[in-house]
């Protein structure tokens, strides 16, 4: 692993690093925010939407001020695998940029993109690494926006070992009755409807469930709300599932890291009040 850049920031430290990774066969960059004190107390995950990269939240979510005064460690993934030998669309919602948290097993895309595996897998051991600390001894925190709030939501549910917290921000809440989700699950998975499930939040309320509560904030002047995002399928099923789900829909706010970065303070402290309570 080899540190790219580093630089001071909200008094801590702004490192991106780049490996060779199992999981997507390919190089990969990943950015760490270190408060302060050096050793955290909690670590929180964010994942970035269709056609970021690690830096989008890194440089516009203003998630380092707050992470500062919670001595949290944020770390921002990339959302795909790239490089010149990994497929790629002319469709924005495929591709490179666009891995939806999942592990592909249909061509061209079976052989890099493998996002769930990267994040659960392969991550937590490179985050160990670069802070020097074991992680699983308290767990993560996960949140994300958009494909990024999709993956926060479905990674938590499948993973409640490795992740104590989860919440999202304008979250593709039903995969499979989104726009988006109707042409990239055929794309990765085939036909295989038990496989889409397994990438679908509002269907994992049902199967999985979650031990805890989650947050989920949605702009209702966003102009993917009605086609893509969906929040009434996912608050309704978790409903239905009996897990408290707190919901906050703002009048006049879109889908872009303006509304992010107006909400990500509260993100943070909520997730460190549930990563560091004893």
């Amino acid at each position: 692993m080899q540190t790219i850049a580093e630089t001071s920031m909200m008094g801590g430290t702004h490192r991106v690093f780049r490996h060779d990774s199992t999981a997507t066969q390919c190089s990969m960059d990943w950015a760490l925010f270190t408060p302060e004190q050096g050793q955290p107390d909690s670590v929180l995950i964010f994942l970035s939407g269709l056609t970021c990269t690690w830096e989008n939240a890194a440089t516009k979510a203003g998630a380092q001020a707050a992470a500062a005064q919670h001595n949290m460690a944020i770390v921002f993934p990339d959302t795909s695998p790239r490089g010149a030998d990994v497929a790629n669309s002319n469709d924005y919602w495929l591709g490179q940029g666009a891995g939806f948290y999942l592990t592909a097993t249909q061509a061209p895309w079976a052989p890099h993109f493998a996002m769930d595996r990267y994040i659960t897998e392969e991550l937590p051991m490179l985050i160990n690494t670069a802070l020097d600390m074991d992680i699983s001894a308290n767990g993560m925190g996960i949140t994300g926006h958009s494909m990024g709030g999709h993956g926060a939501l479905t990674l938590a549910m499948k993973h409640p070992h490795l992740f104590r917290s989860v919440s999202a921000f304008s979250p593709i809440s039903s995969a499979m009755e989104s726009g988006w989700g109707q042409n990239v699950l055929p794309a990765y998975l085939g036909d295989d409807k038990a496989a889409h499930q397994a990438h679908d939040a509002t269907a994992l309320m049902a199967s999985h469930g979650w031990g805890g509560d989650m947050l989920v904030d949605q702009g209702l002047a966003d102009d993917f709300l009605d086609e893509h995002l969906k929040p009434h399928l996912l608050a309704k099923a978790a409903e239905n599932a009996g897990i408290p789900l707190t919901l906050r829909q703002h009048a006049g706010y879109d889908h872009s890291y303006y509304f992010v970065a107006s909400f990500m303070a509260d993100h943070v402290a909520w997730h460190a009040s549930r990563l560091t309570a004893s």
